[in-house]
């Protein structure tokens, strides 16, 4: 059983560090887009590629209220990061340490 929780413990780390990264990117997403950024610059490309999946997602069911005005759907992603921080990985190893 030491090998699935070896695993287990692997994993969590992994998402944790993903999930960092992910925080990250979608924060300075949004301090760039105050300042109108230059499309074509390979930077504001890769952010947009990579962040705009999940906010489109967001905003699709985000009520018309909030569609006509501040975007809030990069705070719903990183409130959603948070918990999944808090909830997913923790509970991933919890279960690898007792597995152990």
């Amino acid at each position: 059983m030491f090998i699935l929780a070896n695993f287990l413990g692997a994993f969590a780390n992994i998402l944790d560090i993903g999930l960092t990264i992910f925080y990250w990117l979608i924060i300075i997403r949004a301090i760039i887009s105050w300042v109108n950024p230059d499309p074509y610059n390979p930077l504001v490309q890769f952010l947009y590629k990579t962040t705009e999946p999940i906010l489109s997602y967001i905003r699709r069911y985000l009520p018309l209220d909030f569609r006509f005005g501040i975007d809030i759907s990069p705070l719903i992603a990183i409130l959603l990061i948070i918990f999944l921080k808090s909830f997913l990985v923790k509970t991933i190893i919890d279960v690898a340490l007792r597995l152990r």
